[in-house]
């Protein structure tokens, strides 16, 4: 009786393993995408180009000879983000990129280059190449991943880690560092009310914690495994019975 009880609490129900118990919300007819916002040592890919491509071939330097490039990684040919949020483009020179959107860098380069008569009618388009993620714990896949996407939802982040083990708690834990500060927010996957969460969105350099469950932890210990237990309960019976017999 004493082994049954062990093996049945170390049981999680259907309750507590299922995604979404309630219902899901009501679907809106606006969604506010999440954006991303330029940070010291990001990476960024800077592109410019006009009606006449010759004419931005001095604004487009090799990607080994960008800044913080590193042989030919992908990733790293880009312009490093500095300390003070600062890239240098050459000719056009120092921008200041913290703190804006893609989107708005975008747009800042494009008035500079027009305003200082470099090139008329450049086209910029800036691409963040080391955005990524960490995701630990109860997951099939825990690692640093890293996403091109503008934006990423929560659940795409679990699906890049092979989802959740069956020993995973579905209330998780994001830890985000933004503009030098650092917040927590917490995630119950079992319930809908999430989706407008601002954690709903992963952002670059989020960390992603999904805890083990009551029977993971359980099993973990030598105590607490009931296969353990079983052993143990049949060792000692069999010695009092020996015990018995001499």
């Amino acid at each position: 009786m004493v082994v049954l009880a062990l093996l049945v609490a170390s049981c999680a129900s259907k309750k507590e393993m299922l995604y979404f118990n309630q219902s899901l919300p009501v679907p809106q007819d606006s969604f506010q995408w999440s954006e991303i916002y330029i940070q010291p040592n990001d990476i960024l890919s800077v592109k410019i180009t006009t009606d006449v491509p010759e004419l931005a071939l001095a604004y487009n330097i090799a990607p080994s000879q960008q800044n913080g490039a590193q042989g030919g990684n992908a990733q790293l040919q880009g312009y490093l983000v500095a300390n003070d949020g600062t890239i240098n483009i050459p000719i056009l020179g120092v921008q200041q990129l913290k703190g804006l959107t893609l989107d708005q860098a975008e747009k800042q380069i494009q008035k500079a280059l027009i305003e200082k008569g470099f090139l008329k009618n450049p086209v910029v388009i800036c691409r963040l190449l080391n955005a990524k993620f960490t995701i630990l714990g109860e997951v099939k896949a825990p690692g640093t991943y890293t996403f091109y996407e503008n934006s990423l939802t929560l659940l795409q982040a679990l699906g890049y880690s092979g989802d959740l083990t069956i020993n995973g708690i579905r209330k998780i834990t994001i830890i985000r560092t933004e503009n030098g500060k650092q917040t927590y927010g917490t995630i119950d996957l079992t319930k809908s009310d999430w989706f407008t969460s601002p954690y709903y969105f992963v952002k670059p350099n989020d960390v992603i914690i999904v805890d083990p469950n009551t029977a993971k932890v359980k099993s973990a210990g030598v105590i607490g495994n009931p296969g353990n237990l079983i052993s143990i309960i049949s060792v000692l019976l069999s010695s009092i019975i020996i015990i018995k017999n001499i």
